[in-house]
């Protein structure tokens, strides 16, 4: 389980930073370079639960060993893509097996070790798994991008997925859900019709203006069919989300605290690296290292937050690993244009230590408030809201972000004939997504150097209000799981 978390959440994290060398080769624009996350993300996000039911009924391992091929096929695939088009499908398709493989690893684990001390030490190791890889992701994803290009990081799944492969067929032991019949067809084309909708209104939206039919149409859509989902679970024997477990104040608490940091932190990663990479001039293995205050901490705690898992009450982990992201993200903003990425520092380390009082927690909460025949439902319930999280939260920032940077730049820029209409939307996405020499060349000469700077003035703009709007979500976040999240409730 480890090894192929370890294998999912490299890919993630080494995604980041191969971003705008992927822009490069394949002259994505800012909306592809979204679709690269959201493409799995959604993918994921959408069909987890439905991989958690199916692994209840047919067999954790057998689900988890098809997630595994699926995965390391499409990363393959995704080595081999010659368009943005090409690259997002294929990242599709990685959603699929990351699905498979998400649902069930947390579940997996906890039928291997009794409730307590010995379940959060393997807790806290696999947090450990998952701080390994984003600690190191980054930097693996700098060097290989630097070195090898940009198709190395998908190449680099193909072996370690095979030997996990190898791994599950001798070691681990199947197990399923003996009252599991049927799975919920209906609920997962309306719950993933519906983040689609969504997500695509959101990415879309300064490009169509927000008060247009299309996309006041596909949020209203969305709307619908989230509606049409709940009505579905609510009568469905067999529901894909079964709201009766929200009635646990902890199950809800613990899904709150997973999108609170997933929505804000994870999510403003790719705008973060965008900002080292576009706006400072570093390379790809320089902006790696440039991760490993935040990424090192958040390994070295998570082993240390599992210990205390039988200790400590998870709400008090809970509340003060969000606050410490929160206060992270918002030592983060307030960048001025002459500031070098040291800025960033104190908010990384602090957001460190708070990510690493929160995974392990998280993933033993999740699993630990429900019957134990539920637990890869409740694992794929978990692993949903931090799908929807990173989907969602690209979206949203994207969105406020380049919004944010145009009206700045209108203002910097006034009086030249960039200022009208949609030009400073597309010269702050230029800046965002390093493709801003290009689009000046169309701009008169005379004017290019106030448009230049007026456009990264612009996009610097809109990535301090996100990092600011990303804290607010974490002190909610944290809040919400201090109130929801009560000890009588997990199994010690």
């Amino acid at each position: 389980m480890s090894v192929a978390t370890f294998m999912l959440l490299l890919d993630i994290t080494v995604v980041n930073v191969a971003l705008p060398s992927i822009r490069q080769k394949l002259n994505a624009s800012f909306t592809d370079l979204q679709w690269v996350l959201d493409a799995y993300s959604l993918t994921l996000a959408a069909l987890v639960l439905t991989a958690g039911s199916l692994a209840d009924r047919l067999g954790r391992r057998r689900v988890f060993a098809w997630g595994l091929v699926i995965f390391s096929v499409a990363s393959l695939l995704c080595a081999l893509a010659t368009g943005p088009t090409f690259l997002n499908v294929a990242r599709a398709i990685q959603g699929v097996g990351g699905a498979a493989m998400f649902a069930v690893s947390l579940a997996l684990v906890a039928q291997e070790f009794t409730a307590g001390r010995e379940r959060g030490v393997a807790m806290g190791l696999y947090g450990s798994t998952i701080g390994i890889a984003v600690a190191i992701g980054p930097l693996i994803g700098g060097a290989l991008t630097s070195w090898l290009g940009w198709e190395s990081i998908f190449y680099l799944n193909v072996p370690i997925g095979a030997a996990a492969l190898v791994v599950t067929r001798l070691r681990l032991r199947e197990s399923r859900d003996p009252d599991a019949t049927r799975v919920d067809w209906a609920g997962v084309v309306a719950f993933s019709g519906s983040l689609f909708l969504l997500v695509l209104a959101l990415v879309r939206g300064n490009d169509e203006g927000w008060a247009s039919t299309l996309i006041l149409s596909l949020l209203a859509g969305s709307a619908v069919v989230m509606a049409a989902f709940v009505w579905i679970q609510l009568r469905v024997r067999e529901p894909m989300l079964p709201l009766a477990l929200f009635r646990r104040h902890a199950f809800t608490g613990v899904q709150i605290a997973a999108f609170g940091v997933s929505s804000s932190l994870f999510a403003l990663f790719l705008y973060t690296t965008l900002y080292l990479q576009n706006y400072l001039g570093l390379t790809p293995f320089e902006t790696g290292w440039r991760y490993l205050p935040i990424t090192a901490l958040a390994f070295l705690v998570s082993p240390i937050s599992g210990a205390l898992l039988s200790r400590v009450p998870a709400r008090a982990m809970l509340g003060v690993g969000l606050a410490a992201v929160g206060v992270g993200l918002y030592l983060m903003g307030d960048i001025a244009p002459r500031d070098d990425w040291t800025t960033l520092l104190v908010g990384f380390l602090i957001a460190g230590v708070g990510v690493g009082l929160i995974n392990p927690v998280v993933a033993d909460v999740a699993v630990s408030v429900v019957p134990k025949r539920q637990s890869g439902m409740a694992a794929g319930i978990n692993d949903t809201f931090r799908q929807v999280g990173i989907a969602v939260g690209i979206a949203v920032w994207g969105a406020i972000s380049v919004g944010r940077g145009a009206a700045k730049f209108r203002e910097l820029a006034a009086g030249t004939p960039a200022a009208v209409g949609d030009r400073p939307r597309e010269l702050v996405e230029a800046a965002s997504s390093g493709n801003l020499k290009q689009v000046l060349a169309a701009v008169p000469a005379q004017s290019r150097r106030q448009v230049a700077a007026a456009a990264r003035d612009g996009f610097l703009a809109g990535f301090n209000d996100v990092l600011f709007l990303g804290s607010l979500v974490c002190f909610a976040s944290a809040a919400l799981a201090l109130w929801l999240v009560r000890e009588r409730e997990i199994e010690r």
